[in-house]
């Protein structure tokens, strides 16, 4: 019998019928993430039903498919504004994980069924290989010329937000005037092994946030110190989470007194409800990463989503972005807090967004990945 779980022999067929070898290391890669994620049983997907405003009848109204990673709560302000505006429109919004929406992608598409209408990720990575791969649809509108080139694809691919990396500190172990700004700033603080601080330093976990990855990825490429750096954090028993959140509350509560590299927006909507927390764009160089949106070339009404990205990237959806959002507004239209041109203002060259394009694809590349997550777990371990 064989030991393969059903989804990895799934994967591994979904894969060579699509006519991509099975022996390639991304497809082997990306087919055992899903196995894990199936097995372990991490965060299940959830569908919200939103109904339309205006429906003449449930037959009547057009049902948009939404497949995103977008935590329901933080998407609900963007949903029901479209709403407002196409108040015929229904919504089915799948709250899934970046992997399980990236194989239920694929999966759909291969076997002629139709996918969601709308898909959004922060998996940049994995958006792009369904780009690239075949899996969107072109799509153009006068709203793609109010976003950077450097956020958008082949009219296929789009960043739709522009987040930060950030730094995160509990107010009352770190008074005015010494909360660290710059990672030479915060690896001064680490050189002192201060016994107050052991333990109580935290980052993203590498090996099992695909977020996590990436960020390390371009610290790797940006900071010329960055193991002496993980070294240092590593010393001072940096614990590691795959999750912001769960990094973020314990900031917030005292229990931990810094993040390091964590999703800025996420931080931001915690800060703005909470005074206890800190936040700082690190003023060296701030890694920036942009939740992308595809429309799928197998979606059952690909009208429908093409209606919603528009929206998304017009001033009023982008607006929604910035403000209750927290995600920050990418347009070049805004320029008020939390968008990209408040950002730029503030730091300049020090920003550095991660590029849409197939560059992204070398983060799916499993000797490359190993090999990064090796010197990386070698730094912690003071190597």
């Amino acid at each position: 019998m064989s030991s393969e779980p059903d989804t990895f022999k799934r994967s591994k067929k979904l894969y060579s019928s699509a006519g991509h070898s099975y022996h390639d290391p991304m497809v082997r890669f990306i087919s055992f993430l899903i196995a894990i994620v199936a097995m372990t049983g991490i965060v299940p997907a959830k569908e919200h039903f939103f109904r339309a405003l205006a429906e003449k009848s449930a037959d009547a109204a057009e049902v948009l498919v939404i497949y995103s990673t977008v935590d329901i709560e933080i998407a609900r302000p963007l949903l029901a504004a479209f709403q407002k505006r196409e108040r015929q429109m229904a919504i089915r919004y799948h709250d899934i994980q970046t992997l399980e929406l990236y194989d239920r992608v694929v999966r759909e598409t291969r076997t002629h069924n139709a996918t969601a209408d709308f898909l959004l990720s922060s998996a940049m990575d994995l958006q792009m290989k369904l780009a690239n791969d075949g899996f969107a649809a072109g799509w153009s509108d006068p709203e793609i010329d109010q976003i950077p080139r450097w956020a958008r694809w082949r009219n296929e691919a789009f960043g739709i937000t522009f987040e930060p990396a950030v730094i995160i500190y509990n107010k009352a172990y770190f008074p005015p005037g010494s909360v660290p700004h710059t990672r030479a700033d915060l690896m001064s603080v680490l050189e002192k092994r201060d016994p107050s601080l052991f333990g109580r330093v935290a980052t993203y976990d590498a090996a099992r946030s695909g977020l996590g990855f990436l960020f390390l990825a371009r610290d790797a490429e940006h900071h010329k110190d960055v193991w002496r750096f993980y070294r240092l954090l590593g010393e001072n028993g940096a614990k590691l989470y795959s999750r912001s959140q769960a990094i973020i509350d314990r900031v917030a509560s005292g229990r931990f007194v810094l993040g390091y590299n964590l999703l800025g927006s996420y931080a931001a909507a915690h800060a703005a409800r909470d005074d206890r927390l800190g936040v700082v764009v690190p003023t060296d160089f701030t890694v920036v990463m942009s939740r992308i949106a595809i429309i799928p070339k197998a979606a059952r009404n690909p009208q429908l989503g093409a209606r919603f990205l528009s929206f998304i990237l017009s001033r009023d959806g982008q607006e929604i972005v910035a403000g209750p959002m927290h995600m920050n507004a990418v347009t070049m239209r805004l320029s008020g807090p939390s968008t990209a041109r408040a950002l730029r203002a503030k730091l300049g060259a020090a920003l550095r967004p991660i590029r849409v394009g197939p560059g992204l694809l070398v983060y799916l590349d499993q000797a490359k990945r190993q090999r990064l997550l090796k010197r990386w777990n070698a730094a912690l371990s003071g190597n």
